[in-house]
């Protein structure tokens, strides 16, 4: 029997973000939540590496913990992962605002990142979609932006928990701004460049599952299995190449990130393949 909160999905999705559930998390969760006062924000202390490698342990829990741990996950790219529709063990012994039963009464969100400074700041991609699927969530329920809170501010004792590492003032002013304000489409990456190389014409925005000369192009820059399809080991190097170059690491070949690429090497390998 389906949960109470089957309605997360449709309203993270209605407000222009990402969505991608998670097989059953309609009939997932260690029973049913009571009264949604809130959300607590987390952050997963997870692997550098990866849009969203905790998911597992998230889903599955840890051996201290059963799962699930939280009922979104949140990608680095800003993908909301719906994992459970019912209660979940993330929450533990707190206060927020008089609400001490966290795991009954919170939406958890487990965000994907490390906690450490390897990890900080946050892709603006993700803090952005953060914001706006509390904010969402928060229309939906009639909540007010001070109904959300950090792990680190609700758990006690003070001190036992340090995620996420945000400064939590400010995502409840921008929360509670999208709640005043309606939640804008989120802007996004533009279908083509402007202009190619040498001013020729402009190159397609890839990303997962594309295919075409494109595609093997890329995966020539860098250096991974030319197969012509847009996989996980493609995105795995996008991801990487972006980090290193101080981007946003969503693992979309847009025009900044062509644009990198271009610098990265000289221009004669486009112009030789005809793809400039």
């Amino acid at each position: 029997m389906p949960y109470s909160l089957t309605w997360l999905a449709t309203v993270l999705k209605d407000a222009g973000l990402k969505v991608a559930t998670v097989d059953g998390w309609e009939n997932r969760g260690s029973g049913d939540v009571g009264e949604i006062r809130g959300v607590l924000c987390h952050h997963t202390a997870g692997p550098q590496h990866g849009n969203m490698p905790s998911l597992g342990t998230i889903l599955h829990g840890r051996p201290d913990l059963p799962g699930p741990l939280a009922q979104l996950g949140l990608g680095r790219d800003g993908t909301f992962y719906v994992i459970a529709a019912g209660r979940c063990n993330h929450a533990g012994a707190g206060n927020w605002r008089g609400t001490t039963k966290g795991n009954t009464h919170f939406i958890g969100i487990e965000a994907e990142n490390t906690g450490k400074e390897d990890d900080f700041p946050w892709p603006a991609v993700q803090l952005d979609a953060y914001q706006r699927g509390v904010a969402a969530i928060f229309r939906h329920l009639k909540l007010v932006g001070d109904c959300c809170a950090g792990h680190r501010e609700y758990a006690l004792p003070l001190g036992r928990k340090t995620d996420p590492t945000l400064d939590m003032v400010a995502f409840r002013a921008a929360v509670s701004s999208f709640i005043a304000n309606g939640l804008p489409a989120p802007v996004l990456i533009p279908a083509m460049e402007p202009n190619g190389p040498g001013g020729g014409p402009g190159r397609p925005t890839l990303r997962r599952n594309m295919t075409g000369e494109f595609v093997l192009y890329l995966q020539g820059i860098l250096g991974v299995e030319q197969a012509g399809t847009f996989g996980p080991k493609t995105e795995a190097a996008v991801r990487e190449f972006q980090r290193q170059h101080g981007m946003v690491p969503d693992g979309i070949v847009g025009p900044k990130t062509w644009a990198a690429l271009d610098a990265h090497l000289s221009p004669a390998p486009a112009a030789a393949l005809g793809l400039g």
